[in-house]
């Protein structure tokens, strides 16, 4: 058995840092009148959310390029990892009906019956991933916009920004 050993002179290191601005509005009265509208439907998406086990609520509405809005909600069961999260049912939907068609914005509301949030959530990373997806499928950007019940507003104008280092398609050999 031999032992190499690592001398500085023999490896060289390379940093990259990774970072992203993210807007942050105290109230939605500075964002577009589209956007006031997308997030009261994310609102009313999310308290028609089915979530009896965990009590975390999130609604999730989608503006597609033709004009339509998808809307939807989280989907507990018992056999709890067979849920589906808010995101995804709305993305997924608005893939199935408008196939082709470009998503031009995501609004996300997520709320707890059981403690008030004093930021809002951001898109778990299965749900980072499918929007991810999605994003490198129509080559543009996905502006999102989250929020929670109460407290500040935060849009970020793409999800390779919150998912920096995101797997896709060419790590399949699929250019």
């Amino acid at each position: 058995m031999g032992f190499f050993i690592f001398g500085r002179h023999h490896l060289s290191m390379k940093k990259k840092q990774i970072g992203f601005e993210l807007q942050i509005f105290e109230d939605g009265s500075e964002l577009s009148q589209m956007e006031q509208k997308l997030l009261q439907q994310a609102d009313t998406a999310r308290l028609n959310a089915y979530a009896p086990y965990s009590n975390f609520k999130v609604g999730a509405a989608v503006l597609m390029e033709n004009g339509e809005v998808v809307i939807g909600n989280n989907q507990e069961n018992a056999a709890y990892p067979a849920g589906l999260c808010a995101e995804r049912v709305a993305i997924f939907q608005a893939g199935a009906r408008f196939p082709g068609v470009a998503i031009k914005c995501l609004a996300i509301s997520a709320g707890s019956d059981g403690h008030a949030l004093s930021e809002p959530a951001a898109p778990c990373g299965n749900c980072r991933q499918s929007i991810i997806e999605y994003e490198q499928k129509q080559t543009t950007s996905i502006p999102i916009l989250l929020k929670a019940p109460k407290g500040p507003i935060y849009k970020c104008p793409s999800m390779k920004d919150i998912l920096p280092l995101a797997f896709n398609s060419s790590f399949l050999g699929d250019s």
